[in-house]
């Protein structure tokens, strides 16, 4: 929500060379002479493409489409997207003429060529660290993330190469939006960028809001690319097909672009918050990019895990907030789990902190989401934030408990070690619930910590008060040294909060043994 001089002075030239068309001050070679395409020929663009933004912001989508179809057919192109909701518009593949006529027509805002966005990260294999940072105010992180929601009433849009809806670290909260890549509704993830920040926003165990329902929207290919023109019609899906409360994730950049800027615009006016990258240009000014320089967006900046900013992260008066973006670990497409880098790591950070608030908050507007986290971002602990950029770290303790109905308790946990003897009998490690009122809920987190030798002999379980047995790892499968380190999700609705909950492991195996650390559970 930030107020950019040299921005407004863009818009401003634009607004006024479409007024010298309104005014008839000006004739159609004139305006060809004054290249009225915005971005064209810009190394990286679309050749032949163009996003043809109208004048009429209020416009029914019947009246919009049929000024598209009568533009492209008296220019002599042919009709890509149009765009009803997000924009007022349409994309369009024609020749470069023909769009210089076309910017000139009286009800047409501006033409701009069609670029590529792409995502905003690198690979790297360190372990992960970042939700343990944003609930505390200073370095060392305290081995924990503590969190008073899980935003269970807020619905995460993901902007992206698609989404892995099967992985099991989403719960059955995440579905298909659209597939603006291949045409269709079913929006695969044939990458792994979308699904791995997916679950940074919201997976169970390396999501920061752990009950959001999550919506792949496709509109990067299978090599992490994608033209505005596509971006633009997933943000225009996205806005006629809200539910709210609503946050959008856009791990994505690229060059300036004012229409896909505008879209972001339109986006938050519909009263959806976007986080978005702030671009991995190796310190350049983010104000440079799109939709980077988006004013109503929370653009993010990337830290490691000293708090120093990430060598990879554009820098500058566009950025509202850092947050987490080296060497994040989340999900992978694969169902497992990937290591990754960027400013498109942070960017969900920022997205998942926005569904926690929303949550707590949920007739908040964008702005007012963007106030209270940037408002409450942990000040002057970001080393080398770089020439412009707000000294400013991403904080979500100061967020309460979530609606609706919140529960009257968070659950319980038990660190008391329990061996566990080799191809054994079942041991079980208690938690007891009292004064909790009412049933369990459909997305109930089981963390649990059990050191092994060898993990595939392992068969995991909740055992609920009545009895009810909740698998939560069965045996077999790949066996490591490493133990089982994950928080599980279960539906447990049809059991009493109140009464005594078991965490039972068995070793089915010869040859090795361990022990239970600790396990937890959360409500």
């Amino acid at each position: 929500m930030r107020d950019h001089p040299s921005w407004r002075h863009g818009a401003l030239a634009g607004l006024l060379a479409a007024g010298t068309a309104l005014l008839g001050l000006g004739s159609t070679p004139a305006q060809a002479a004054q290249d009225p395409i915005r971005n064209a020929n810009r190394p990286g663009s679309v050749p032949g493409a163009y996003i043809v933004v109208l004048k009429d912001t209020t416009a029914l989508a019947e009246v919009t489409t049929a000024k598209a179809k009568d533009l492209t057919a008296r220019h002599g192109g042919r009709l890509t997207y149009v765009y009803t909701a997000g924009l007022r518009g349409f994309a369009v593949k024609m020749s470069e003429q023909a769009a210089a006529r076309l910017a000139a027509e009286p009800g047409v805002a501006y033409v701009e060529q069609d670029g590529r966005a792409h995502i905003a990260d690198t690979q790297t294999n360190p372990p992960s660290w970042g939700l343990d940072r944003v609930d505390q105010r200073a370095l060392p992180v305290d081995k924990g993330y503590t969190y008073g929601n899980k935003a269970e009433n807020v619905t995460a849009y993901i902007l992206d190469t698609g989404l892995y809806k099967a992985h099991g670290d989403f719960g059955g909260r995440a579905s298909d939006g659209y597939d603006f890549i291949d045409d269709d509704a079913i929006a695969n993830d044939c990458h792994g960028h979308g699904t791995h920040v997916s679950g940074t926003v919201g997976s169970a165990t390396y999501g920061v809001a752990k009950g959001v329902r999550l919506v792949g929207v496709r509109v990067l290919d299978c090599s992490g690319n994608g033209e505005w023109s596509q971006v633009i019609a997933g943000i225009d899906w996205m806005v006629k097909n809200v539910r709210k409360p609503a946050v959008a994730n856009m791990s994505l950049s690229g060059d300036p672009d004012s229409s896909v800027d505008d879209a972001v615009a339109r986006a938050t006016s519909a009263g959806i918050t976007m986080a978005v990258a702030g671009g991995n240009n190796n310190g350049a000014d983010s104000c440079s990019y799109s939709p980077a320089r988006a004013p109503s967006a929370i653009t993010a900046g990337a830290t490691d895990s000293s708090d120093t900013r990430s060598s990879f992260s554009n820098v500058g008066t566009c950025l509202d907030v850092f947050a987490p973006g080296s060497s994040i670990v989340s999900t992978a497409n694969s169902g497992g789990t990937a290591t990754m880098s960027g400013t498109s790591m942070a960017s969900p950070h920022v997205a998942g902190a926005a569904a926690l608030y929303l949550s707590a908050n949920p007739s908040a507007t964008p702005a007012e989401v963007t106030k209270a986290l940037t408002g409450n971002a942990t000040p002057n602990v970001v080393k080398s934030p770089g020439s412009g950029s707000p000294n400013k770290l991403l904080y979500t303790g100061f967020i309460g408990g979530g609606g609706p109905n919140p529960p009257t308790c968070a659950g319980g946990g038990n660190d008391a070690d329990v061996a566990i003897p080799d191809a054994g009998s079942a041991v079980n490690s208690p938690v007891t619930i009292q004064n909790c009122e009412g049933k369990g809920t459909t997305s109930t987190s089981v963390k649990v910590d059990v050191v092994h030798s060898f993990t595939s002999d392992l068969a995991i379980d909740l055992v609920g008060p009545s009895g009810a047995v909740f698998t939560l790892k069965k045996p077999g499968g790949v066996g490591t040294a490493d133990g089982v380190h994950q928080t599980y999700t279960v539906n447990t609705s049809a059991e009493n909060r109140n009464g005594a909950w078991q965490l039972r492991v068995r070793d089915l195996y010869s040859y090795d043994a361990g022990t239970i650390d600790a396990w937890s559970i959360t409500f």
